[in-house]
């Protein structure tokens, strides 16, 4: 254990005052209250809630359940997620702000010097720039402490929620929260409350309505929602990798961690969960290092599929590395496989103390035992070997004697069904927030979700979704609050109110931490006004964020993005181009809207008479329909685009000018035909003089 962790362990002991009114009787103690506001969770968003607080002059109390401050920011993510470092404020940029302070002091650089230090990617910092983006654990764990220190918030740790039955965790009087219930039977009265966790317990326990898993696309009207198949394109296995355990042999069985039931129906809801990882803080300094070691755990078999997908031809190495200061880094899970142990968290949500902390074992053996054979395995390619095993855990951050830390990246496990429930639309500036709080930037992101073997045998990942390209975007006060019939002195900063792909934007620590002052300043106006949460004055409200420096609405260029339209939400029989044959069309977009589904493809102007999109319908009703072919118009389309229509009386070639508006947006018509079992329309590129689009076709049926 390094000196620093333990300097800052007696700080804690000795300075944090942990108020409790302990008697002589042997009663579980009412910690001294009623405290104005009682947070659950001393995450990021936790923290910056306490600080706020405290500078209204409110009393708060942070509880946290595990030993350690800040969750996943001295967890190991310092490569900050942002999407655009404009949309932050308030106490959130002063952190990043005291990061850069941090890194400004020489005898913060003991691995090397600061001049030696560049970060990466979006987390990039200038040097006229006064925050900084990246940073080590113990650097975010001390500066944390430190913010508290000044506040004076009152911490109490290894205090866990009584979750032993609905509702024991927490005293309710109607629909207002009266007290939060410890496992040691120790009760903390408060006016406000705030779950400021990655699980939310607290928001359940209170019966509070939430959702885990995904949602249909048709539930919220998206499209990135539910099964996505066809959308997993990234962090993808190579080619031809067999999913058994005899190469070949199904009845073999499968490999660890194939999901036999998938992977399920395109857009549809499932409650799987997309997968944790670690995010490693590693090094490569000689007198920091721990080697990767063999876990007791170890099988090659959990490993098999890493092994075949190497030799089917990935040549990087499965991880990204995002350098942070004194030789250290901030490794997540990058390819087909790597630190996502997807599939084997789906019950973590719901999970008791005693299974979580199975399911987060189980992922770090699972991620020693991936490190330990990219850096030692015969069947790793030697150059991947070399690189990873220049690199161990870090001896100067973590308790863990072996370097690994505690906090499990939990990406996503409950959501609350709110006021107001964030969406695609609001993501993509299709739909605006009437009563912003604090901004979001993101890509919409999801990890994978599920291995599968697909329909010519082979293993495939399912989940992932990166969809970006639009500007900062408000997040509304509705998404913070439950139901007024549910609980009206509840404020949930994390597990908001949002879908699964919404969440995915949301979901990024600097976000967390604008969202918990601002769900600290709507409990401390709901305690001035006396009145439910959902009652508070927001121009009031509003007024209070702006001079606390936190960011409401994005002033700079705005992006919408287009909108993409479910294929279940036209008549008729409709193909998208996802579901079509296709010769060429390499290239999909979503620049000019609107479209059907995901996106659409084009020919990239090249290959003219070499490239094709056969849509074939199998039809229940013979008859005559009516064939439309959607595109999105643009200058530089073709403007003759040939489309071959087989139907009940031989072959018609209709053509279509697609630098003009559709007549039925996104569709155009080319005419009645009479079927009978089978219509296959066709949409090459021969001849043709500008980009040829490809999306959906659609057959409407005719009265007879």
């Amino acid at each position: 254990m390094n000196c620093r962790f333990i300097y800052l362990m007696l700080f804690w002991f000795i300075a944090v005052p942990f108020a409790s009114d302990a008697q002589d009787s042997g009663k579980p103690p009412i910690l001294q209250g009623p405290y104005d506001v009682v947070i659950y969770g001393a995450t990021s968003a936790g923290i910056s809630a306490a600080i706020q607080v405290a500078r209204m002059n409110g009393r708060v109390i942070l509880i946290e359940p595990s030993r350690r401050l800040g969750g996943l920011t001295t967890g190991g993510l310092g490569q900050t997620d942002i999407g655009n470092k404009a949309a932050i404020g308030g106490i959130s940029r002063e952190f990043y702000c005291r990061v850069k302070s941090y890194y400004e002091k020489s005898d913060h650089w003991r691995y090397q010097k600061a001049s030696e230090y560049r970060s990466g990617g979006q987390s990039q910092t200038r040097k006229d720039e006064q925050a900084m983006w990246t940073f080590e654990p113990s650097a975010a764990l001390q500066i944390m402490q430190e913010f508290l220190e000044e506040h004076k918030v009152t911490v109490l740790f290894e205090a866990r929620l009584d979750r032993r039955a609905v509702a024991s965790g927490v005293n309710k009087r109607e629909n207002r929260i009266e007290s939060i219930v410890l496992e040691d039977g120790r009760t903390i009265q408060g006016k406000m409350f705030i779950d400021a966790t990655y699980e939310g317990d607290f928001l359940a326990a209170a019966g509070v309505e939430y959702t885990t898993g995904r949602e249909s696309n048709s539930a919220y009207g998206e499209t990135l929602n539910g099964v996505q198949t066809e959308h997993s394109v990234h962090h993808q296995f190579s080619a031809g990798v067999d999913p058994y355990i005899v190469q070949g042999d199904a009845a073999s069985g499968l490999l660890p961690g194939i999901d036999p039931s998938g992977p399920g129906q395109e857009g549809e809801s499932d409650r799987r969960i997309q997968a944790y990882c670690f995010r490693m803080c590693m090094t490569d300094h000689p007198d920091n290092r721990i080697p990767f070691s063999k876990p007791a755990t170890y099988s090659d078999r959990n490993y098999e599929l890493m092994f075949r997908n190497f030799e089917a031809g990935e040549k990087r190495v499965p991880l990204s590395i995002g350098r942070m200061p004194n030789r250290k880094t901030d490794a997540n899970n990058n390819y087909g496989f790597s630190t996502d142990f997807i599939g084997q968290n789906y019950d973590y949500p719901e999970a008791s103390y005693a299974e979580r902390t199975e399911i987060t074992n189980r992922q770090r053996e699972y991620q020693q035992g991936l490190m330990w054979a990219l850096a030692n395995h015969h069947r790793v390619p030697e150059k991947i070997r070399r690189e990873v095993s220049r690199w161990g855990m870090c001896k100067d951050e973590f308790e863990r004697a072996d370097g690994w830390q505690q906090q499990l990246y939990v990406r996503e496990a409950r959501r609350m069904v709110g006021e107001l429930v964030m969406t695609q639309h609001h993501c993509q500036g299709h739909q605006k927030a009437q009563r912003p709080i604090g901004l979001a930037a993101y890509t919409m992101d999801s990890h994978n979700v599920q291995r599968y073997v697909d329909q010519d045998g082979f293993v495939r990942n399912e989940g992932d979704v990166q969809v970006g390209g639009f500007s900062p975007y408000a997040i509304d006060l509705g998404a913070l609050l439950p139901k007024r019939q549910q609980c009206r002195n509840l404020i949930v900063p994390i597990c908001l109110s949002a879908s699964h792909i919404a969440f995915g934007s949301i979901r990024m620590e600097p976000v967390f931490m604008v969202l918990g002052q601002s769900g600290a300043t709507v409990a401390m106006h709901a305690i001035e006004a006396d009145c439910a949460v959902q009652d508070i004055d927001y121009e009031k409200l509003k007024a209070t964020l702006e001079k606390d420096n936190q960011r409401l609405a994005w002033k700079g260029p705005v992006v919408v993005t287009p909108v993409g339209r479910p294929v279940g939400s036209f008549k008729g029989l409709v193909l998208d181009d996802s579901k079509a044959k296709r010769i060429g069309f390499e290239t999909s977009s979503r620049s000019v809207g609107p479209f059907v589904g995901l996106a659409y493809r084009h020919d990239g102007d090249q290959g003219k008479g070499l490239q094709e999109l056969s849509y074939r319908f199998q039809l229940e009703n013979p008859g005559k329909y009516e064939v439309l072919v959607a595109y999105t118009p643009h200058d530089n389309r073709a403007s003759k685009v040939p489309i071959i229509i087989k139907h009940s009386k031989g072959t018609v070639t209709r053509f279509l000018d697609q630098t003009r508006k559709p007549t039925r947006a996104p569709f155009g018509s080319l005419g009645v035909f009479s079927f009978e079992e089978v219509a296959v329309v066709r949409i090459t590129n021969e001849d043709t003089d500008g980009y040829v689009i490809g999306d959906a076709v659609q057959l409407l049926p005719v009265d007879q």
